[in-house]
């Protein structure tokens, strides 16, 4: 096409391939292969065999990225996910130990985290002057406070009646239970975030609430669904960490929640609101499991893992303001 000043001018697309590899999922997908080939040469004992078995550990905090990146994407918090967690994992094993089918154990862990997630949903929704941070700062202390209440003065439970929580560590070959429940769940997340209505109202409230109400969208219905939806997944978390350590006590949970923030901000979703993607996500909750295990199965001691996933989330965060500057200092 020729312009006014006789120039042609060609639309040239930028070629998929290159764009896909150099979006932050590409990128993340590049770490996560060294982050797998750095903890094969460190660990003599890191394969997938190992992986794999010692995976489970570490997944069930990944149910609470799920929720967490609509949250994010609405450009609010939730703080308390850590103690539903708790909380959950304690009723439900006391439920275990009355002899109820496991089934009853199963819909208690969801009732519990369901009608937590709900008290957050409509506080938040009924006071919209009060911001999520502090409310859900006020239900942390509330829910891990009822957890150690019911607990008592020991502020453990084991459970005795293990049978239906052995069923939740079993394996379809080599692959966890666990592992096919998270694919599933995350595949359905990205999806209705990411092409469904529901999705696109959610990035509009995250970019501007406002406009978003105004525009007909129930913006304090899709916030209490989704704070709702928060409590159900920590209620799977909860659950699948009782099957793992056959008990409860008041530190269970403890700190999943920035471990869901970290996940969800390392993965490119902005804390901001509007921006970002499940799938980024995901990728980085996969990044940060395999480097825990494969530093893990050397030893390297907790909080030299949380130093270095520390370094890594800092480093997510100022990358793209450095590359955004660079860019402009090149167009100058």
């Amino acid at each position: 096409m020729a312009g006014k000043s006789g120039r042609s001018i060609n639309n040239v697309p930028e070629a998929p391939l290159k764009k896909m590899i150099l979006s932050w999922e590409g990128i993340l997908v590049v770490l996560l292969v060294l982050v797998n080939i750095f903890c094969a040469f460190y660990s003599e004992f890191y394969n997938l065999s190992s992986l794999l078995r010692q995976m489970p550990i570490y997944l069930a905090e990944v149910f609470l990225l799920l929720p967490m990146a609509y949250i994010l994407v609405l450009g609010e918090i939730d703080i308390s996910v850590g103690s539903i967690v708790c909380l959950t994992a304690t009723m439900s094993c006391i439920v275990c130990n009355t002899g109820a089918p496991f089934i009853v154990v199963i819909l208690t862990a969801l009732a519990v985290g369901a009608v937590c997630g709900a008290v957050n949903g409509f506080i938040l929704t009924r006071f919209t002057e009060l911001p999520p941070m502090i409310v859900t700062l006020a239900t942390q202390i509330i829910f891990r406070g009822i957890a150690e209440v019911v607990l008592g003065s020991g502020g453990s439970i084991s459970a005795t009646n293990t049978e239906g929580l052995i069923l939740l560590t079993g394996k379809v070959g080599q692959v966890p239970y666990i592992l096919f429940l998270l694919v599933v769940l995350a595949v359905i997340f990205a999806v209705v975030l990411g092409k469904s209505t529901f999705g696109r109202r959610v990035y509009a409230i995250g970019t501007n609430r406002l406009t978003a109400h105004y525009s007909g969208v129930h913006v304090q219905k899709i916030r209490f669904i989704i704070y709702t939806v928060m409590g159900v997944c920590s209620g799977i978390c909860g659950l699948f960490l009782l099957s793992s350590s056959f008990g409860a006590n008041t530190t269970t949970g403890k700190g999943f929640e920035m471990d869901a923030i970290a996940m969800a901000v390392f993965g490119g979703i902005s804390s901001t609101g509007g921006k970002g993607n499940l799938a980024g996500g995901i990728i980085s909750a996969f990044i940060i499991v395999c480097l825990r295990v494969g530093l893990g199965q050397r030893n390297v001691h907790a909080q030299v893992i949380l130093l270095i996933l520390g370094v890594l989330l800092i480093c997510a965060v100022a990358l793209p303001n450095i590359i955004g500057q660079a860019r402009r200092a090149v167009k100058r």
